[in-house]
């Protein structure tokens, strides 16, 4: 049982409005508008709150589809977690057409939204009522501890673009080690052979298989593989450009800058070729540069050369393998891996 009261103003905090509006629309009273009102019984339900009777019929609440059969009661409110880190947020290009394709296949299933960031989400079965929840879908990185944390409240969740060894789920992932061995080996064809991979394998999954899938086609050429300590593979999370700037010059400075970085996303191939240039290297006439995600805030400025990432559709199959795991609860977990195309834009040349 719940022992901590769900308030109003907590509803309030949740939704982005007063208490004043959710007072009004949970007692089925005017002065908000409906799209106002759904957003707050959705809020309600998912936390627990219990609202008084009776409430007025509106179709708007109800689920349309096939949701419906898998649901009890009023449990079809399915949690999107998504990270509250540096360029993980429903604002950017690459995770908020993610979260638009889990958030229009939800609302074509019928299913209520409600969306945490990791942040707002600590202690998570204390500010959810579990019982109302239908199901999770997690998107990008979710620290272990928050994952059992899931585990343990027995709700069926979906990660998108994110695993966990010892947490055992559905997953969703790009398919990116096929599609970095695709782009390395195009490089390959194009007489590329001092190439160096720009990214730290450890920051995640999907950086680590695009290493892999790199590395892959280095050692079936024949060609130096870069070391493990790397610098251009120990960047952290702040201070890009300056350690990207520090490890260029003194490529320079020995007169070793390759052929081509080949950068685990189009952020780092964007800063990279931004350095380059600062220095007088032309891309591609002296270096080459790619990227990865195929980001158009990117691209736009630089030509870049880089792997199309369909991301709404990673969204979409997440709502599907969730919605398929809540009509199947024992069957194994699956990896579904989505397919890429290689981009070759004006970045790349041949030698």
């Amino acid at each position: 049982m719940r022992t901590k009261k769900v308030t109003m103003q907590q509803i309030a905090d949740q939704v982005g409005v007063s208490k004043f509006a959710v007072s009004q629309a949970l007692s089925g009273k005017g002065g908000v508008s409906e799209e106002t009102r759904a957003k707050i019984i959705q809020a309600a339900l998912a936390l627990g709150y219990r609202i008084p009777n009776p409430m007025p019929s509106n179709k708007q609440f109800k689920p349309k589809t096939d949701f419906a059969s898998t649901n009890k009661g009023d449990r079809n409110t399915v949690i999107i977690l998504m990270p509250n880190v540096r360029f993980q947020d429903s604002k950017s290009g690459y995770w908020g057409r993610i979260i638009a394709g889990v958030s229009s296949e939800l609302e074509k299933l019928g299913a209520r939204i409600l969306m945490l960031t990791e942040n707002n989400a600590e202690g998570l079965t204390k500010i959810i009522n579990p019982d109302a929840i239908l199901g999770l879908i997690g998107i990008g990185y979710i620290a272990r501890p928050l994952l059992l944390e899931i585990r343990n409240s027995q709700i069926p969740f979906v990660l998108v673009d994110h695993e966990d060894p010892l947490i055992p789920c559905d997953a969703v992932f790009m398919n990116n080690y096929d599609a970095f061995r695709k782009l390395t080996t195009n490089l390959y064809s194009m007489g590329h052979t001092r190439m160096r991979f720009v990214g730290n394998p450890a920051y995640s999954r999907s950086f680590l298989d695009r290493w892999l899938g790199f590395r892959t086609v280095l050692e079936e050429s024949g060609l130096v593989v870069p070391p493990a300590d790397d610098p251009f593979m120990a960047i952290g999370d702040e201070g890009v450009h300056e350690w990207l700037e520090t490890n260029v010059d003194l490529l320079i400075e020995r007169n070793q800058l390759p052929s081509v970085f080949v950068c685990a996303n189009d952020f780092f191939a964007h800063v990279m070729i931004q350095i380059l240039q600062q220095r007088d290297l032309k891309v591609p006439e002296h270096v080459s540069v790619t990227g990865f995600d195929n980001m158009e805030e990117y691209n736009a400025l630089s030509h870049l050369t880089t792997v199309n990432v369909p991301n709404q559709l990673m969204g979409i199959r997440a709502v599907e393998i969730l919605h398929h795991r809540l009509e199947h609860p024992d069957r194994p977990f699956e990896k579904v891996l989505i397919s890429g195309d290689i981009l070759l834009r004006q970045s790349v040349r041949n030698i």
